[in-house]
Order: C-alpha cells, then structure tokens, then sequence
C-alpha cells in the first residue's frame, strides 16, 4: 500500500519566485495542498491538475478552519496513502505553529518532512530596502511575534530586557498590537526618535511601507490606513531604506495590468510584467483547444510529402501540428525538403526546440508582410501548408493563390471564449482598481468584450488599453476603443517594453 506522508512546506512571503526549489518540487507531486492564507495562490499552477486545494487560512480575524481541524485533516489524508503538503506563508517553524502541526503528525504517527521557507522577517525589510544587519551599524536582531498566544496567561516578552537588548528588532504580525508594542519599548528604554518601518505585503506589487520616528509611527500607520499583514522593524538600519529601496522603484510597481491570453500562455507575459513591479491580473478570455475536427489536420500531416512550403502563423499552430505529427507515430523526419517559413520570432523559437530552422521570417508580424516575402520567392505551382487557427484572417491565402500557389489551410486547434469570474474583475475596473488592459490577439478583444454591457463599457474608457499589433488594434477599435500602446514589434517582449515606456513618459 501507498504509504502517506505530511510535507510542512514554507511557501515563502509572497513572491512567488521566493519559493525553494525543493518546495516547488514537493508541491509538483502533491496528491493534497492544504494552504494558508498568505500562501501565493499561483503556486497551485505548478501541481498536478487532480490535487485538491483545500483553503483552511485565516481573514479578518475568522479561520475558515480551527487548527484542531486542520491537524485532524492532515492526520486523515497522510492515513488514506496521500501525500500532502501543508502549504504555509513564510517558514513553518517561524511564528507559523508549524511545530504544532508536527507534534501532532508525531503523536498520530504519521510520516512528515520539513521543508523551510524563506521567512518574511528576514525578505519582507530587504524588499524594503532595509537589511536588518550592516557592520557599521548593528550587530544583534531579533525576531518577536507581535501577536502571541491569546490562551497563555501571561506573556512571555520580557520587554525591559528585549527593548535595549538587540540593536534590530523585527515584530511579526504586530500591526493590530503596534500601539501596545511603541509604548512597552519606549517604557522600557527605547528611545523615541529611533528610525522604524511598517511594511504592508511585502515582497508583493501591493507592497508598501511607512517610515517614522517610534514615537510617531502609531499614528501614521493609522493615517494611512495599513493593516495586516505587515512586518514592524525597529532600529537605525531603517535609515538605509533611503539609499537601498529597490524594489518600490520598479517602473510598473503597484500597476494592476490584466492580461487577457490564454492562461497556458499567459505566464511567460505575467512573469515579464512582474519583473518590472506589476500587479498582474490574470483573466483569460480564451482557451486553446484542439481542433473541432481533427481529421483535415492528419490527413495533412498522412500527406506532408505533397508540400513544398509549410507556413507557421502562431506558437500554437507548431505545437499542435507536431503532437498530431508525433500522435501519427511520425517525426519531423517527415519534413525534409520541406520549406518552413514563421511569422515572429515566437513561432521561430518554437519551431527551434524541435530542432528545425525557418527558411522565411518577415520584419513586420503579420499575414500581409509573408506575403510580400513570397513575392521574391517562385511559388507559382507549388503547394502551402497553413496549419491555424480555425477562425482566421484569408488575406494571406488570397495573396499567396493569386501568386500561383496551392494553398490548403487546415484547422490545427480552436480558441474558445472563457471567462473566469468576470464579475470580479468588473468590480476592479468599477472601483478604478485597474490601470491597464493588454490584448495579445483579437479574440481575446471581442470574447473580452462579450461579457460587457453598456454600462461596463462606458466605465473603461478611461482605462489604458494596449494592443499586441494593428489587427488587434482595429478589432478594438471596433468596438469603439482606441489602444494608447502598440508596440513597434509585435511581440509580448516588445509589448512589456513599451508598457514600460508608456508609464515612464506618464511620470
């Protein structure tokens, strides 16, 4: 029988990116993820598509479970042969009463594994740009919960050691307890002017910080309105926040920018975005499917000698070309003497991983610019491949048959509209909570704007739009909107450049 086994996996503090490789690794094979609140829900992307997620986090004070239930859950699941992953913010062992979970698991007898976490007591001040050690200025830190155990009877900080003892000190979800903090520490000898920071969601585009003296810092958390969850740190290496704040001077930091493709494409352009410091929104209006009818395509493929030119218009018309190729029991063996020509360097990248170069590739990304290539080529005659999407401009077919040629267009997958609660993403736009909209193609343009009234439609107008390339462009302008980004190379690179361009000439 499959033996069960708990894994206590720290998720990290909120970049997603900060997760260990072993971490990634365990969540990858898990049959179970039970999750926290502060665990980066896009984690769930990398596991299997039949775990369950169960939620058992903590908002506004309420636990969805209590964590008596929780250890039960884990103890049940571990016994039923699963393997499961306790998925929690920051590190187990560090104020995350991952020591708990693990007696408990001990006392049932059931295997389970640490797997550390980068804490947000250590990354949450150094996204900041507070390092909590500098050799010119202290030498000690330590780490408080600011919110310890309600059922003990007495608490266990000795604050009239701790507030002088350590030159840093960094309180752990202490915002709700920041007024009864300030005043044991300055009670106890702190001094009043000493630098401090509260920082809100660190490691995150939603991340923000406020600097103050520790006399004045109550008051101005509570002037701009932070709440948890957020780290206080105390000491004067807060001071170096003014030379070292990195992360808070990305270019797109703290812009809210939906991205509307397809979700099996959409990190690549996510994780561009991210790097620059945006909050994406990941809403796709279009899955990639499989063709309605897979037959044209494989006989297509049954008969690839008869072709002399196979034209590539998309990464997703390589990719499902070649599994039906590889499906057939074929390999691109089939393709030799065969021409290739790619319509970007997208579609030519996906055509090197399998080992093949393109033999025709236009300046400008667009049906009418490989037309204008063939007209240098003698195509009078031969026979062209267009394996596509099924619905999908004619210019170039009409272009190349005029030229002479044979052209057949196949069907190699479809894009169906979806909507993932669009309800949500609405009350974003409602409540002026998006700066950016970016369209990749122009179904996700008319599927986008199939879900909206007139109503929804009259609230964007207002909201920057950016469009991959014009034919994107015209279908919006279509619908009665003009993009402000049209990137010079139709591509998602070029498009999260001139995004950051965009904002940069705004500021």
């Amino acid at each position: 029988m499959k033996r069960g086994k708990v894994y206590l996996v720290g998720a990290g503090p909120g970049d997603i990116g900060l997760i260990t490789v072993k971490g990634l690794k365990i969540i990858e094979k898990a049959d179970v993820i039970v999750h926290d609140f502060l665990a980066n829900r896009r984690l769930f992307s990398f596991a299997r598509d039949d775990v369950v997620i169960i939620d058992a986090g903590k908002r506004g004070g309420k636990h969805l479970m209590s964590q008596e239930e929780i250890n039960r859950l884990l103890i049940e699941e571990a016994k039923k042969g699963k393997m499961v992953v306790r998925l929690k913010g920051g590190d187990p062992f560090i104020f995350g009463r991952g020591a708990e979970e693990a007696e408990e698991l001990a006392k049932a007898g059931v295997e389970f594994e640490l797997v550390p976490g980068v804490t947000s007591a250590i990354s949450v001040p150094a996204y900041a740009g507070i390092p909590l050690t500098h050799r010119r200025i202290n030498s000690t830190v330590a780490f408080i919960t600011g919110h310890e155990d309600p059922e003990k009877e007495k608490s266990s900080i000795i604050w009239e050691k701790l507030a002088t003892a350590c030159d840093t000190l960094v309180f752990l979800m202490g915002v709700k307890n920041l007024p009864k903090i300030v005043n044991n520490l300055i009670k106890y000898g702190r001094k009043t002017h000493t630098p401090c920071a509260v920082i809100r969601w660190g490691t995150t585009p939603s991340q923000r910080t406020v600097i103050s003296s520790l006399s004045e810092i109550v008051e101005k958390v509570k002037k701009e309105g932070i709440t948890a969850p957020a780290i206080f740190v105390v000491g004067d290496v807060v001071k170096l926040r003014e030379k070292l704040n990195w992360f808070e001077k990305k270019p797109l930091f703290g812009k809210k920018i939906i991205v509307t493709r397809a979700r099996e494409q959409a990190s690549e352009f996510a994780n561009l975005l991210e790097e620059f410091g945006a909050f994406v929104i990941q809403f796709p209006t279009i899955k990639i499917s499989p063709p309605s009818d897979p037959y044209p395509l494989k006989k297509a493929v049954k008969n690839l000698e008869q072709y002399d030119w196979i034209i590539f218009t998309s990464v997703n018309g390589v990719k499902f070309f070649f599994d039906t190729l590889f499906e057939m029991n074929k390999d691109v063996r089939e393709l030799k003497g065969i021409k290739l020509c790619a319509i970007g360097p997208g579609t030519k990248d996906a055509l090197a991983k399998r080992s093949l170069k393109v033999d025709l590739m236009p300046d400008e990304y667009r049906a009418e610019a490989i037309a204008e290539l063939f007209e240098k080529e003698d195509i009078s005659n031969k026979k062209i491949l267009i394996p596509r999407a099924k619905e999908a401009r004619k210019v170039l077919p009409e272009m190349l048959e005029k030229m002479g040629a044979y052209v057949d267009i196949v069907e190699a997958y479809q894009t169906l509209a979806v909507a993932d609660d669009p309800d949500k993403i609405l009350s974003l736009i409602k409540e002026n909570k998006i700066d950016m909209i970016t369209f990749t193609s122009s179904s996700t343009v008319k599927n986008f704007f199939s879900i909206l009234n007139k109503e929804d439609k009259e609230i964007i107008k207002d909201t920057s739009i950016a469009c991959i390339g014009p034919i994107t462009a015209n279908t919006l302008k279509g619908f009665g909107f003009s993009p402000a980004i049209i990137p010079e190379k139709y591509t998602i690179n070029s498009m999260v450049d001139a995004i950051v361009k965009f904002y940069q000439k705004k500021e």
